[in-house]
């Protein structure tokens, strides 16, 4: 399931990525392309003028000039005087350069389609000319030109120079452009694609742990339920048939089994609120110590009755108050002093203390039980976790320590376990 999603997800966000970016290159294109024909039109205009300067400053056109014209500017000459060709134009026009004459007949009909010359406006100068520029592509070459008509007038005499410049290396240059525009678009596709593919699959990472932590969780919590719920169900059938006597143990087991699954209960529903943003904390300015003192003599009659020695070590100074929730923080020192009375062997020892540093309130509980390994440190807070020894404890569930760093991650602290001296462990919130 998660596999198709990633793979969804990933072309939506490489293909929305992708698409903005090829519109985005197809517009720079645009702009591109269209301010390249832009300039190379100007630049063909301003040699139009020099060209034409040029002209009229001379009183003979020699094919000498035109041939220099023509292989400068790569440009291609017609030149007719009242309508008849120069003998430069005639000594081209063979039947091998027979495409240049078709050009040239086709730039003049396209300037006589686009360009409407004014053939009666009053000149004041004896020497007048003008010319006219425009674009068109060529039918017989498919090629696209700029083409340019000057038109010169002396006395009763008339001259017109048709120049052609071919846009073919401007073509190439812009067909480069989009070529390399490509290879640019499709290299970054792939590392866009790479990219979403890493990125959603980190997205995805704590999703998929949290799904699979709920699996676990409801499979550990079907297992943990199925067992009281067995010897309930077994214990009411036994209860049927049984003598009036021996019905009153089977009860026993019955009400027994009821707390196991009512506290089991409770603690699922509690770990439920903090899943859901409903863990009710309400902090209030508290005494620590008070608190603490509080926990140490609700369990000393429990440690004694395992020979173990339960002590309590406070600072000599008075604290200032701490902002905490006192039920929620003395059910995490409940936790942490119910897990150590049970995994600590008789005759040992557990040490409950509180200290203050740089505004930080240190609550610890340390003993000298079985300890935790340092592989069990990293999964000791999770769900339904319980380490390996102490599996066969009937009283824990695995949740103790779960809820117990709920609380106090609710509260804004962090709780860590670390081994102490000569064996044991050592449990401390930091609040």
């Amino acid at each position: 399931m998660f596999r198709k999603v990633h793979i969804r997800l990933t072309l939506l966000c490489a293909g929305i990525t992708a698409v903005i970016m090829i519109i985005m290159s197809l517009c720079y294109l645009y702009v591109s392309e269209t301010g390249l024909y832009r300039n190379q039109f100007q630049s063909f205009q301003n040699d139009i003028n020099t060209i034409t300067t040029n002209l009229e400053q001379q009183s003979v056109i020699s094919m000498e000039w035109l041939s220099k014209m023509e292989a400068q500017g790569n440009y291609l000459f017609y030149v007719l005087d009242g309508g008849v060709p120069f003998l430069y134009n005639q000594l081209n026009d063979t039947p091998e350069n027979s495409s240049r004459s078709l050009l040239l007949d086709e730039c003049r009909n396209a300037y006589e389609r686009i360009i409407e010359v004014d053939a009666s406006s009053e000149r004041n100068s004896s020497y007048a000319s003008f010319h006219s520029e425009f674009r068109f592509v060529s039918q017989s070459t498919d090629v696209e030109y700029f083409g340019s008509v000057i038109n010169m007038g002396q006395n009763a005499s008339s001259l017109e120079i048709i120049v052609l410049s071919s846009l073919q290396t401007l073509e190439k240059q812009i067909l480069e452009q989009r070529f390399h525009f490509i290879l640019i678009d499709l290299a970054a596709i792939l590392a866009l694609t790479v990219f979403s593919w890493l990125f959603t699959g980190l997205l995805l990472k704590p999703i998929m742990e949290n799904h699979q932590k709920q699996v676990q969780f409801v499979a550990s919590a079907s297992h943990e339920l199925r067992t009281p719920l067995a010897v309930i169900l077994s214990a009411a059938e036994c209860c049927k048939n049984a003598p009036v006597q021996k019905q009153e143990g089977f009860l026993k087991t019955i009400h027994q089994e009821g707390l196991r699954m009512s506290s089991l209960v409770n603690d699922m529903l509690t770990l439920s609120g903090s899943d859901n943003q409903r863990f009710a904390v309400r902090p209030k300015p508290i005494e620590l110590d008070t608190l603490l003192m509080n926990s140490y003599e609700a369990f000393d009659p429990l440690a004694r009755d395992k020979s173990i020695t339960l002590s309590i070590s406070l600072p000599d100074k008075a604290l200032p108050p701490c902002s905490a929730d006192p039920e929620r923080i003395s059910q995490v020192i409940s936790i942490l002093l119910h897990n150590a009375i049970s995994y600590t062997p008789e005759h040992g020892r557990i040490a409950l203390s509180l200290s203050y540093k740089k505004e930080h309130f240190y609550l610890s509980v340390k003993d000298n039980g079985i300890g935790i390994s340092d592989e069990d440190k990293k999964k000791i807070f999770d769900r339904f976790y319980r380490v390996e020894k102490a599996r066969s404890t009937k009283e824990h569930f695995g949740l103790g320590l779960s809820i117990a760093y709920e609380i106090v991650k609710a509260h804004g602290g962090s709780i860590q376990v670390t081994d102490a001296e000569g064996g044991g462990s050592i449990f401390t919130v930091i609040l």
